[in-house]
């Protein structure tokens, strides 16, 4: 796997250096010397790491991180002549991976940037995808779901019924299967609390999409409206 590598950095002639010696170590180099570039690139390309200079014009890279880190996970080194310990403290709390500071020797900028993809992989690895359906996401690890980008608040139970239905979209679930799936408990054959479930669901997701997304099969159960 070839990965994508944001240079972040003013000074050109330590950008060309940068992107002349990562390119021959087999990564694919993006360059960029303002904050504002960095940004858009970033959005754009979605590189697997950033080398990010702190001194940028038009938006500073610390600015830069902490807007980064509203959207997005990827691994950011800085790279700085600031070699002040309160100034790199700072910055991995606010976010960063890793500090390097100029002047550097790029053979151990390399084994810096090797750790941090070996470190990000590893998350990545133990992660798992959102669920999705039409303008549903639900996060499974963080147990939230999102409408069209709005995150909607659900009850336990609302929450455990939908993620159920999600996992399985071409599934009809039985009033009975559904019951004894969440509460794990016999179905005494009262279907009201999944009725006042199912409709508490549905306003919920209405308040950001119109569209029906739960469908009731009078007399077998409940599904995923296709």
């Amino acid at each position: 796997m070839k990965y994508k590598i944001l240079i972040a950095e003013d000074d050109k002639e330590i950008n060309a250096l940068l992107r002349s010696y990562l390119s021959d170590e087999g990564y694919e180099c993006l360059s960029v010397t303002t904050g504002l570039d960095a940004l858009r690139v970033i959005k754009d390309e979605s590189p697997d790491l950033v080398l990010l200079d702190l001194m940028l014009p038009l938006k500073s890279g610390d600015a830069v991180l902490e807007e980064v880190r509203k959207f997005s996970d990827i691994p950011v080194i800085i790279v700085s002549a600031k070699d002040m310990t309160r100034t790199k403290i700072d910055l991995m709390r606010s976010g960063a991976d890793d500090y390097v500071t100029k002047p550097f020797d790029l053979d151990e900028l390399l084994v810096r940037i090797e750790a941090v993809l070996r470190r990000s992989r590893a998350q990545d690895k133990g992660k798992k995808e959102p669920l999705c359906f039409k303008n549903l996401k639900i996060d499974t690890e963080l147990k939230k779901v999102f409408v069209s980008g709005n995150e909607i608040t659900l009850a336990a139970k609302e929450y455990s019924i939908l993620e159920l239905l999600v996992e399985n979209p071409h599934k009809l679930f039985s009033k009975a299967n559904l019951f004894e799936s969440i509460w794990r408990e016999n179905y005494m054959d009262d279907d009201n609390i999944i009725k006042v479930h199912m409709s508490n669901i549905r306003s919920k997701i209405k308040e950001y999409d119109p569209e029906e997304y739960i469908e009731t099969v009078w007399g077998m159960g409940y599904r995923l409206k296709n």
